[in-house]
């Protein structure tokens, strides 16, 4: 029994004198535990910096409150002002000739083309004549400038900018009346003023006139002339009105909406242009994608696109159904009042109807009064004054969309209206996990996605964001100002500061 117990001492003591490299011990064995330590210590205080930022955010996303969202932002003291600032003198009676343009594309990049054209004219010292509304390559109407806007309150509006006339006048020549031949042009993309003031003048004075076509984006977007600028914005906010019968329809839609409390426009961008663009046709029957790749190789540039790629990258448009369970994450129930405005949506009522289970009360403006006239150019002008009153407005496309863009910036400059402009990119990884079955948490994370998402109130232009889409700080002004640029000018011509009603 003693040996026993004499053996079982000696292994004893024999493990407590295993070298110091075995038991960790030594300047080396002490570096290691204190490393621990410290690794220990630092992912303790990263946990707790995560759940700070965790608790921050998700509390943020959990406090959004939708009745604010239904009221405006906040002006911070900025009013709309597209009144000059400087001195600012009427066109001379002696013009350098005829401005005539033609405005291609729909019914806003047309209506931005206007702007531009007077911007032109006031450049060039040019007689405006009457801008022509192209009838082929997007609409299937010939209704012009005169069948959707106000002739005379555009004309009227103007007077102290440029001068415009109705139609080129006619010349005498060898004894016989005939019509002024202008000299036709092609703008540079995006040209700057220079280009305006010399090379186009140049023809202008040799001839008479001059043609420009087509004339979208023929002007460059940022100007560092202020005052042309503004100018834009007294053509686009106060001159450019629709004809009276065009109003009345739209306001009676608006009237009829809000009579049931507040109400949201949705500019629902799943068309076949804007799906042939984007390259993400997985999601459609094999006769549906067959259409839509005729439809790319015809108007786009030809590449190749993987869907899961687009997808991934949040290229591709938002379904009607994502854009209701969106919607409906942020805390919009389904008695919410909706209106569409979309042109034909691709895929039909197959892709429609789930938006429709989500927001019963749900309709465009043909289903809300518009006749079956109402299309075209008509019904896109509809729908502009409806997304324009509409207490909230979503726009389901943030890139080049001319419709969404100019309404983003005439609803700041109407009164700081509220915008939710989803984050595609931010949103894509919680819609693909949901199609995986990964729905945990779907709402807190589209909250999340969508935080940065409400647009209302002012705000810095960020480049490449286009002066349509967020004319301040140059057409607002500051009543109680601290520095000059940005006081309101003590004279405002007629209906220069305020918008009006539609």
């Amino acid at each position: 029994m003693k040996r026993q117990s004499d053996a079982w001492a000696r292994r004893h003591n024999q493990r407590l004198q295993l070298p110091a490299r075995q038991l960790g011990g030594g300047p080396k064995g002490v570096t290691g535990r204190l490393s621990v330590v410290a690794i220990v210590a630092i992912v303790c205080i990263m946990c707790i910096f995560s759940t700070v930022i965790v608790y921050r955010t998700s509390s943020y996303v959990e406090d959004l409150d939708v009745e604010k969202l239904w009221q405006a932002a906040p002006s911070e003291g900025w009013i709309p002002s597209s009144a000059p600032r400087s001195f600012w003198p009427s066109p001379p009676e002696e013009t350098n000739g005829y401005l005539r343009v033609r405005c291609n594309g729909g019914l806003i990049q047309q209506r931005n083309g206007i702007c531009n054209a007077v911007v032109a004219a006031r450049i060039m010292n040019a007689t405006l004549v009457l801008p022509e509304l192209d009838t082929n390559s997007f609409w299937n109407d010939d209704s012009g400038f005169s069948g959707i806007y106000d002739v005379d309150r555009f004309i009227k509006s103007l007077r102290n900018d440029v001068k415009i006339v109705k139609k080129l006048p006619e010349i005498e020549s060898n004894g016989k009346v005939k019509k002024m031949r202008p000299f036709q042009m092609r703008p540079p993309r995006d040209a700057f003023p220079i280009w305006y003031a010399t090379e186009a003048v140049e023809k202008m004075k040799e001839h008479g006139s001059i043609y420009l076509t087509p004339f979208s984006h023929r002007l460059a977007e940022d100007l560092d002339d202020p005052e042309l600028q503004r100018l834009r914005c007294r053509v686009n906010y106060h001159a450019l009105r629709f004809k009276p019968e065009i109003t009345e329809l739209s306001n009676k839609i608006v009237r009829k909406l809000r009579a049931e409390g507040h109400f949201m426009a949705i500019h629902l961008r799943f068309e076949m242009d804007m799906i042939s663009f984007s390259g993400c046709f997985k999601i459609f029957s094999p006769e549906e994608q067959e259409i839509l790749s005729t439809y790319r190789k015809k108007n786009f540039a030809q590449k190749e696109l993987d869907y899961d790629t687009r997808r991934a990258m949040g290229k591709c448009p938002l379904t009607p159904e994502e854009v209701g369970l969106i919607l409906r994450a942020m805390g919009f129930d389904n008695g919410t009042r909706v209106f569409l405005a979309a042109g034909d949506l691709f895929g039909g009522p197959r892709f429609l109807d789930p938006l429709k289970r989500l927001f019963p009360r749900i309709g465009n403006h043909t289903a809300l009064g518009a006749d079956d006239s109402a299309n075209g150019r008509l019904g896109s002008a509809v729908d502009y004054v409806v997304c324009l009153l509409a207490d909230v407005f979503l726009p389901t496309y943030d890139g080049p969309s001319n419709f969404a863009n100019n309404l983003v910036g005439h609803r700041l400059y109407h009164g700081f209206r509220t915008v939710l402009r989803p984050d595609r990119k931010a949103l894509a990884p919680v819609f693909i996990d949901r199609e995986a079955g990964r729905s945990l948490d779907f709402d807190a994370r589209v909250r999340r996605a969508m935080a940065a998402a409400h647009a209302a109130g002012p705000r810095p232009r960020v480049p490449p964001q286009p002066f349509y889409a967020n004319p301040w700080p140059e057409c607002f002004c500051l009543a109680r100002a601290t520095s000059p640029p940005h006081a309101c000018p003590s004279h405002h011509p007629p209906n220069a500061t305020n918008p009006g009603a539609f």
